[in-house]
């Protein structure tokens, strides 16, 4: 992929992102209104999962479903993943990458009752939409003079959704009679979200990348996709500073 006719307006484009970032972070941390929770568990459902036991496929399906495509840190992440592919073998690869990443930990992460501190690993996720659209962008590069592996990005960013996918699950306080059929079809439910929601992104980007304004606004796209990322940073990081 080229990136050289985005590098040039990189220098102002992270001055620009850093100072929205510091002045979101300043404006929440004077804000005392609300905890900060990304796509935070519905109560409805937190109710009705920790009433029920035993293997409950379809409910833990259609909550897996919910959580990826309600989940606009990872669907922002998903697109940023696949901004500049435009073959389906490589959609392929980088997306079974992701799912590979976020199904491990997510697995793992419930299974032994491991989880991360629900502000932090959002404030990590939304990192990773930062890194993604810096990468589109072609500021590693630039600034580092190499391209970090874009595959292992993808791996280790998986991960850290994953995590985010386990804490999640945690704060249902799900019973451990069917825990194993039930983690894997929230983990089907995830899978078939994102694929509803790749499909779509596809669609869009299939008569975006028609046109010709598709690599005039390339560039601009990314720098609001690495807004929107800054933008979960600070929430994040506010809300566990006003926690604390």
């Amino acid at each position: 992929m080229k990136h050289s006719q985005f590098v040039d307006g990189l220098p102002a484009l992270w001055k620009q992102g850093s100072i929205l970032f510091f002045v979101l972070l300043a404006s929440l941390l004077v804000s005392s209104i609300e905890p900060a929770f990304a796509h935070a568990v519905a109560q409805g459902d937190k109710g009705y999962i920790q009433e029920i036991s035993g293997p409950n496929i379809i409910p833990f399906l259609y909550l897996g479903a919910k959580h990826m495509v309600t989940g606009y840190d990872h669907i922002l992440f998903l697109f940023g993943v696949i901004f500049f592919l435009y073959r389906m073998q490589h959609i392929a690869i980088y997306v079974s990458l992701f799912a590979i990443g976020h199904s491990t930990t997510m697995l793992l992460g419930v299974y032994f009752d491991f989880g991360i501190n629900s502000y932090i690993i959002d404030a990590i996720i939304g990192l990773s939409v930062v890194y993604k659209a810096l990468d589109n962008l072609g500021a590693f590069k630039r600034w580092l003079g190499f391209q970090p592996n874009t595959k292992a990005a993808t791996l280790i960013f998986g991960f850290c959704h994953g995590f985010g996918l386990s804490t999640k699950i945690i704060e249902y306080d799900i019973s451990s009679d069917g825990l194993l059929p039930n983690l894997l079809a929230f983990n089907i439910g995830v899978e078939l979200g994102q694929l509803t929601a790749l499909a779509c992104i596809l669609i869009l980007m299939g008569f975006w990348r028609r046109s010709s304004s598709f690599l005039k606004h390339a560039y601009h796209v990314n720098v609001v996709m690495m807004s929107a990322g800054f933008l979960l940073i600070g929430y994040q990081l506010s809300g566990y500073i006003l926690s604390a």
